[in-house]
């Protein structure tokens, strides 16, 4: 549903602005957490009603020795080591040291726009919203095709299905999700914390919790955040494999399935096994599962070439692959998830999955 509201350059900020704590989970961020904290420092919010809580997992990279010397270099900036080394154990460590009103919840793999934390509070203190978030626009790690190909692919409709956020969308809308959202610190006393079972998708359960108790969650498409997608299919193959992994996970704390697009790479998965491994049996299987196959093949083929046309013949020939990997990794995934979470009723503990 939109939300007609006037703009947020006209939603004021009381004086003195609220105190806000930037909670920012990160490990083996090396290559990134320095262009994250440049890009909150140089913003617009006063430094002095900021605290910038690094959250790290005991990263070995020379990732904290980057943020220690952030904090002798800024008083706003403290680490925090996260033993458990898990984004949701991240963020509620975070919770609890936070001193700030408002709490926001960052990532370090991205940079934000000068107004991102100012526009956030804005549209906090103007509406009844519990949490609101802006876009989040997908960059390339680098410049390499393969790069390029992935954030393409993690950009369109083929590959991610409908997320507002990350498609776009023309104005302030109610929504199921947003990305590093921005809260009241008494939301986590009315709603919880974030669930520490969920390696990956904590962030969808908390704001499917949230709205199942009466809360509200904003998107606002003109704030804009970029997020810099993974360089390497491996990369991207083990994101979207834990992605795929955990949802039957949230599937059974929720007791449902929150949005519909998350089941279509692991149907399409699930019918390209099931009708391969009952052909020998059943005929038909063998044309169903063809046309299937078929009917992927050309999708891939028309989404990548359309792409191309903007990105390049490279890029297209690449991403012929990355949109397989992306759904194959995602589906096979879930499957597994369905397999442990559902029908053998694991917990989260008790599964062996690389963090």
């Amino acid at each position: 549903m939109l939300l007609r509201l006037r703009s947020d350059a006209r939603l004021p900020l009381p004086h003195p602005p609220p105190a806000v704590s930037v909670v920012l989970p990160c490990r083996k961020e090396q290559q990134y957490i320095g262009r994250c904290l440049d890009s909150i420092l140089v913003g617009e919010y006063p430094i002095e009603r900021l605290e910038i809580l690094v959250v790290d997992g005991m990263s070995e990279d020379g990732t904290r020795a980057i943020v220690e010397e952030y904090a002798r270099r800024h008083s706003t900036i403290r680490l925090i080591s996260n033993p458990k080394r898990t984004v949701p154990a991240a963020i509620n460590l975070g919770i609890a040291q936070a001193t700030g009103e408002l709490i926001l919840r960052m990532d370090a793999h991205v940079e934000y726009p000068a107004d991102y934390i100012s526009s956030l509070v804005r549209w906090l203190l103007g509406t009844g919203a519990d949490n609101v978030g802006g876009a989040c626009v997908t960059m390339p790690a680098n410049q390499s095709a393969t790069a390029r190909a992935i954030a393409a692919a993690l950009s369109h409709f083929f590959g991610i299905g409908n997320g507002d956020f990350r498609l776009g969308t023309g104005e302030p809308r109610w929504v199921d999700t947003v990305p590093f959202g921005c809260f009241r610190r008494d939301v986590f006393d009315r709603f919880g914390r974030f669930d520490e079972d969920l390696v990956r998708n904590q962030d969808d359960e908390f704001n499917h919790r949230l709205i199942r108790a009466g809360g509200r969650v904003l998107l606002i498409p003109s704030i804009r955040s970029r997020y810099y997608a993974r360089a390497s299919l491996r990369d991207l193959a083990r994101m979207y494999y834990q992605y795929g992994y955990f949802k039957p996970l949230v599937v059974r704390k929720v007791g449902g399935v929150m949005t519909g697009r998350q089941l279509v790479p692991p149907v399409f998965v699930g019918t390209m096994i099931l009708t391969a491994a009952v052909a020998p049996w059943l005929p038909n299987a063998v044309v169903v599962c063809a046309l299937v196959a078929a009917g992927y093949a050309a999708a891939d083929i028309v989404v990548s070439g359309l792409l191309g046309l903007k990105e390049g013949v490279r890029v297209a020939i690449v991403l012929l692959v990355v949109f397989p990997v992306l759904h194959l990794a995602y589906g096979l995934g879930y499957l597994r998830g369905c397999l442990d979470f559902l029908l053998l009723g694991k917990r989260a503990r008790d599964v062996a999955l690389s963090r």
